[in-house]
């Protein structure tokens, strides 16, 4: 397998080596390196903006390892940063080719290749890759945007909306339906963002408190793509529509596990905690 620049990849996956997967030698036991492979290809769906599950069985297919393949330039220790690089090399009539790279720092450690076959899952025999699915991996190869933001009314974006927030808040969280879905959803401004094979993956809405002041809330993402863009996008998108209406500044009340989240994009934290809906909560302002 030829050596890797870190350039040649778009899909990084950061980990730090730690005590147990070492051997007497005091470095990465060999078989470890397959594993921090297999951990990276969940990033590279997450970074596709594709829930694995939900998007093969949108798919009809599932994907199954026939080759697996590591050969080591170099040894990684105990405690070293390391980033797992993949990329998808080939997309076959049935078959997916990925190469991938362990960097520590520039240097190039592992070179690895993975080999999948679309297959339908009761039988597990092949069947070709759906054109959706080679679409969606060469668009991002190829550095293109894989999530389509969209800003309207509840009349457009209501229905698909309405799925993500029922499994979020509801599903996940045990808020009552009555609660989640409010009259206020009519004049508020949503937001929606779809990956490539128009799964629903994050959502948010856009009060009006009060003049000049905007109220975001109802912010969900699919659960498997929390931590990634999506969130951040959807967040964005709803503050230029407040900026564009004409607000001052936006207000939000974040949920204290997503107070991080808020707090990095410049929201700013007001007054004490409080319950809303059996969930506590941070009153949070940043200006537009």
């Amino acid at each position: 397998m030829p050596q890797h620049q870190r350039q040649d990849f778009r899909l990084f996956h950061r980990l730090r080596v730690r005590w147990a997967e070492v051997d007497m030698q005091k470095i990465v036991f060999n078989a470890h390196y397959l594993m921090y492979f297999d951990t990276a290809i969940t990033d590279y769906w997450r970074a596709l903006g594709m829930p694995y599950e939900e998007g093969m069985a949108s798919l009809g297919g599932d994907l199954y390892v026939v080759k697996a393949t590591v050969e080591f330039h170099a040894s990684a220790r105990m405690d070293d940063q390391l980033d797992v690089a993949l990329k998808c090399s080939r997309v076959g009539n049935s078959s997916l080719s990925f190469h991938g790279a362990i960097f520590r720092g520039d240097e190039h450690l592992i070179s690895g290749e993975l080999v999948y076959v679309f297959a339908d899952p009761a039988t597990q025999t092949s069947r070709p890759v759906p054109a959706a699915l080679r679409e969606l991996l060469q668009a991002f190869e190829a550095r293109e945007d894989v999530l389509e933001l969209q800003v309207g009314s509840w009349d457009q974006l209501g229905d698909g909306a309405a799925g993500l927030r029922r499994a979020v808040f509801v599903q996940e969280q045990g808020i009552p339906l009555e609660l989640e879905m409010d009259a206020a959803d009519a004049t508020a401004v949503h937001a929606v963002a779809r990956n490539r094979l128009g799964q629903v993956v994050g959502t948010g809405r856009l009060l009006q408190a009060e003049p000049g002041v905007g109220k975001i809330g109802r912010m969900a993402v699919h659960r498997v793509l929390r931590g990634s863009s999506v969130g951040r996008r959807v967040l964005l998108a709803l503050m230029e529509a407040a900026r564009a209406r004409g607000d001052r500044e936006v207000v939000l009340h974040a949920q204290r596990s997503a107070v991080g989240f808020y707090d990095r994009l410049g929201f700013q934290a007001r007054g004490e905690p409080f319950q809303e809906a059996g969930i506590e909560h941070l009153e949070m302002v940043k200006s537009v």
